[in-house]
């Protein structure tokens, strides 16, 4: 019985550890995805030609500007409102910001930022749950949006470049 006594702590405390280890793993993976979806979204931003910026393939679209623009807006969203709760120290959404050269240095910026929210992110915060518009969720989740919402709108990207006669760069997702 004495052995249960001092087996048990040491299994919880071993969990303990493996766990902490795999959200260290979950927010390194999470920067690095980050870091190289910054590269590719600069790659696809610098193709298009900047009077392209103002197309959209239909009237109900956002343009090419504008997707990039709303990418980056969501990204401080989610980044100052649910994983940092500081005010996010990026304005991107001035109406005056239409030219490629602006738009890129937004882009720039706030892929920093997010990637800097995350190096400073402590792993114990990751089950905490937020009232989000779409219902309850924990910080790990609002992790994965980050990645999946821009993915999205980089998509859609991608087919406005083959639109106007442009190959997008080859994919570097990892």
């Amino acid at each position: 019985m004495n052995l249960l006594k001092y087996t048990v702590p040491i299994l919880l405390l071993n969990f303990s550890l493996q766990a902490q280890n795999i959200d260290s793993l979950f927010i390194s993976a999470a920067i690095t995805k980050l870091q190289h979806a910054k590269e590719y979204t600069i790659k696809v931003a610098n193709l298009m030609p900047e009077e392209n910026y103002l197309f959209k393939p239909t009237p109900g679209e956002m343009t090419f500007g504008e997707q990039l623009l709303h990418l980056c807006s969501n990204m401080d969203w989610l980044c100052s409102s649910y994983l940092n709760g500081r005010e996010n120290p990026i304005t991107n959404t001035d109406p005056k910001i239409q030219t490629k050269e602006e738009i890129i240095s937004i882009l720039n910026k706030t892929y920093d930022y997010a990637v800097s929210v995350l190096r400073h992110f402590k792993t114990t915060n990751l089950a905490d749950t937020v009232s989000f518009f779409a219902g309850p969720m924990n910080k790990l989740q609002i992790i994965n949006l980050l990645n999946d919402h821009q993915t999205h709108h980089r998509a859609q990207m991608l087919v406005y470049l083959r639109l106007n006669g442009i190959k997008p760069p080859d994919y570097v997702g990892w």
